[in-house]
């Protein structure tokens, strides 16, 4: 079984011709599956995104951040999810928060092929009982577990280690310069897809595609 991660390079891009421009060369450079940060657009239009979407095959997870979770949609919670319900049966994955009120995050779910329920902390690590916890509940809605959070010290980027070992079908991630690591790392412990950028990252610590690409090939690509 191979232990190699699929790679996701996020856009994030004012208008979609830009955002067409990255996704080509991101997946000429060996991009597994590509991000579409709806909230970084300056005018999303459900059908032109419906449009970017079936151009790349469906080969794209959607997801539209709030400032709480590191992005910058402006409008209303109903505004926002009522977006990426409409795109959601286009794109091969759906990002959702899981601390997005029920029952708008029950709606995107439904509309979705496949969801990746996620949580973010940009302060700090939360302890390993608390990260398994918020792992379960994201298994229990959706197809992948997803948190990101904001190591202290090196410590702090163990548990996520520890947490990928008690749980399947989960994406781990330490953030900054301390976890940068994680990134690539993660896939050795199961985590199922690394985030590298092309250019200019979308996160804290994140890599670029080429150097996740080698690291990758070199000692995540095992058959065994």
């Amino acid at each position: 079984m191979s232990t190699h991660p699929m790679i996701c390079v996020p856009i994030l891009k004012k208008d979609l011709n830009s955002a067409h421009d990255i996704a080509d060369k991101a997946l000429k450079q060996g991009a597994d599956i590509l991000e579409l940060r709806i909230d970084a657009l300056d005018y999303p239009n459900v059908h032109e995104i419906i449009r970017f979407i079936d151009s790349l095959n469906g080969n794209v997870i959607v997801t539209n951040r709030t400032s709480l979770e590191g992005g910058f949609f402006k409008g209303s919670e109903v505004e926002r999810t009522e977006i990426l319900a409409d795109v959601a049966g286009h794109a091969h994955f759906v990002d959702i928060e899981l601390q997005t009120e029920e029952k708008l995050r029950s709606r995107v779910i439904r509309k979705s092929n496949s969801t990746i329920v996620s949580f973010h902390d940009f302060e700090k690590t939360p302890s390993i009982e608390e990260l398994l916890e918020i792992v379960w509940q994201e298994k229990e809605l959706g197809d992948l577990a997803k948190f990101a959070v904001m190591p202290h010290n090196i410590e702090d980027t163990l548990k996520v280690f520890q947490v990928l070992l008690q749980v399947e079908d989960t994406i781990g991630i330490s953030m900054g310069e301390i976890g940068s690591y994680t990134r690539v790392i993660a896939g050795l412990f199961g985590s199922p897809i690394t985030y590298a950028s092309l250019n200019e990252g979308s996160a804290p610590g994140q890599l670029d595609l080429q150097s996740t690409k080698l690291f990758l090939d070199k000692f995540g690509g095992v058959d065994g």
